[in-house]
């Protein structure tokens, strides 16, 4: 695997993105959405790296942006409604950039604050006609925490969330998932950062990783 770092513009400014690239002949790509911007969330977050490196271990090129007011990236936080904006803007440009892409599977993934942007981002792709990804997947799930607009998840949704998460109780995370009718995978014992936890993590993710593509 190699990384590279490019620019991407976004509403207000230029978007920092990691690219990581397999070894191999990429079979698609992924999009990796890291956790809260104002509590030291960025693209090099464990959580978000082990699904970026599951996602390169499948074949993917997988791109792990920084939010707007992170690294270098322009702005400031905007509660997720201008992050989500942002990131339909990546992936156009990135899909204009690289036209071998548009017709492969992708993946959209999301941490804790990532959550938020990951599931409205669906709801932006249905409406800009622009092609839905394979899986989405949501961990540490805190949607509602940022909502500006209506979500409707998809039946195969992967959603993980830890035992005892700290930071967004899961008892919150069953509330919001009570009338969506989508299951909710529950690591014992695992906190909000799945420290110690990662390994299992990783596992699941493969193991939806090889569902889905």
């Amino acid at each position: 695997m190699h990384t590279d770092t490019v620019f991407f513009s976004g509403h207000i400014g230029q978007i920092e993105c990691a690219i990581d690239y397999p070894d191999s002949p990429p079979r698609g790509w992924a999009l990796c959405l890291h956790p809260h911007p104002l509590f030291k969330g960025t693209n090099t977050n464990k959580v978000i790296t082990t699904l970026s490196r599951a996602c390169v271990a499948h074949g993917l090129v997988t791109l792990r942006p920084n939010f707007r007011g992170v690294g270098q990236s322009a702005g400031e936080f905007d509660k997720a409604h201008g992050e989500t904006l942002d990131m339909v803007a990546l992936i156009q440009q990135f899909l204009a950039q690289h036209p071998e892409f548009s017709h492969q599977p992708w993946i959209l993934g999301g941490f804790s604050f990532g959550t938020a942007v990951a599931a409205q981002l669906y709801a932006e792709l249905q409406d800009h006609a622009i092609t839905l990804p394979q899986k989405l997947i949501l961990m540490g799930v805190g949607v509602w925490r940022y909502a500006y607009r209506e979500v409707k998840l998809p039946e195969d949704v992967f959603i993980v969330h830890g035992e005892k998460d700290d930071v967004i109780p899961l008892v919150d995370a069953y509330e919001w998932l009570k009338d969506r009718e989508v299951p909710i995978t529950v690591i014992p014992n695992a906190t909000h950062f799945f420290h110690g936890k990662l390994v299992i993590l990783k596992h699941l993710l493969q193991q939806q990783l090889r569902l889905a593509i």
